[in-house]
């Protein structure tokens, strides 16, 4: 009895000790499966999106505010902005591997440092003769595309690291934890610029930026090392990448997908360009709108997981189309009662679409591309974001100025900006019906 007690005890324990095995050795893996330059590439992109973020949140209000321009000036700039921010990492990617990583990364937290000190100093008495010389739409606008610069190679950069600093076996891993950090930074900027702003005064909160990046840039120094090469293939001139961005637009299906993708983020970005001046202009002029702007960043790093776990079956193209629509209907709340707690109440549920639609986005971006053109056409999936801020910005500004000053209606804006995001949902879903089964065609042809 005594011995069938034990063997039974035996056999009963041995799943447990056999997880606890594989448990540890899967510990194990994920401590050994990283270089050291993917914890240092990533600890540098916290910092470096803590000071993007901090300083999004705040531009509108400080360009408008602060610096006296026009809304619709305002809207113009932050857009060319984010135009920048986005687009270059096309381009960012070719020269950071051609260059190598750690020279790209010093080479860009330097310009970040030298750009967001500017921004900050534009109504400093020493920046008095620049402003009596260039007109200011112009010095701000010139002054913009210096740290605009920076994430352009941070970002290819830090997710280029993170493929070859990984292991295989750990790589998804890897990326969990770069978009993990990205959203920890996305959330903090805010909160911090909120804090600068309100404690020190505004033009602080881009030296607090400028800080945070030059200190990366002496982490990188010392303690980033170029990661190994793992077999990837030579790098095309910076000419042959431009000459591939025809290629590209030889893809009809590829090109009219990403101009209506392009919708959802004319939607999404008037959260950085619209908001702030909504809030602050008609709702309530001391609001910390700057701190609000952490709820969304907030959002994904909370439900991420949880949200993609229940809709993982929902097949790609459906679950993106989701996404959008319930980041369009999202604006209801502030259209039919602007306040406080509905704008925080629309972030939150912008925030639930976001996570719905944006990792399914990638995902079809790789099968969209043609055999031997996915490397060529995953380099494009920041093109929708650069062209959706490009425009969301004078769009925005546009839309704040003629309901809030001329209309006496601001609140109506936000079902102009719901319409266009249901409108992306019904393109989205028209392009579903009619360019899908012809791409499937032509694959099984």
């Amino acid at each position: 009895m005594t011995q069938r007690t034990s063997i039974g005890g035996s056999d009963a324990a041995a799943p447990a000790q056999e997880s606890r095995s594989s448990l540890g050795g899967r510990l194990r893996e994920i401590r050994g499966g990283f270089e050291s330059s993917f914890w240092v590439a990533n600890f540098t992109e916290l910092f470096e999106r803590l000071a993007y973020y901090g300083t999004t949140a705040v531009l509108a209000i400080y360009l408008h505010e602060n610096l006296r321009l026009s809304i619709e000036q305002t809207g113009a700039l932050m857009g060319f902005f984010g135009f920048v921010v986005w687009f270059l990492p096309v381009l960012g990617g070719t020269l950071a591997d051609r260059f190598g990583f750690r020279r790209a990364l010093l080479f860009a937290y330097g310009v970040m440092t030298i750009g967001y000190f500017l921004l900050g100093s534009i109504s400093a008495p020493w920046m008095a003769p620049a402003r009596h010389a260039i007109d200011l739409k112009w010095l701000v606008g010139t002054i913009l595309m210096v740290p605009a610069l920076g994430p352009a190679l941070v970002k290819p950069c830090v997710a280029g690291t993170t493929g070859r600093a990984s292991k295989e076996s750990v790589r998804s891993i890897g990326y969990s934890i770069y978009y993990t950090l990205v959203n920890i930074g996305g959330t903090l900027g805010p909160i911090v610029a909120s804090l600068v702003r309100t404690r020190v005064g505004i033009e602080s909160v881009f030296r607090v930026s400028s800080l945070s990046v030059f200190l990366m840039f002496w982490v990188t120094l010392f303690f980033f090392r170029e990661p190994s090469e793992r077999g990837e293939e030579q790098v095309p001139s910076v000419l042959a990448a431009i000459r591939n961005m025809f290629v590209v637009l030889g893809n009809w299906r590829f090109v009219a997908f990403l101009l209506v993708y392009s919708g959802y983020w004319v939607m999404y970005w008037q959260e950085f360009v619209s908001v702030p001046l909504f809030v602050r202009g008609f709702i309530n002029p001391q609001a910390h709108v700057d701190a609000l702007l952490s709820i969304d960043a907030f959002t994904v790093m909370c439900l991420q997981i949880a949200v993609s776990v229940l809709t993982r079956r929902i097949p790609t193209f459906p679950a993106m189309t989701l996404g959008i629509f319930i980041s369009s209907v999202a604006w209801i709340p502030l259209a039919l009662h602007p306040a406080v707690s509905t704008t925080i109440a629309t972030l939150v549920i912008v925030a639930l679409g976001e996570i719905i639609q944006t990792p399914r986005y990638y995902e079809y971006m790789s099968r969209l591309a043609p055999p031997g053109q996915q490397g060529l056409f995953m380099g494009y999936a920041f093109l929708p974001i650069a062209i959706g801020y490009f425009v969301a910005g004078t769009f925005g500004g546009y839309l704040v100025d003629l309901f809030g000053n001329v209309l006496k209606q601001p609140q109506r804006m936000w079902w102009v900006v719901m319409g266009v995001g249901l409108g992306t949902a019904l393109l989205m879903w028209i392009y579903d019906v009619v360019a899908q089964p012809a791409r499937q065609a032509d694959a099984g042809g």
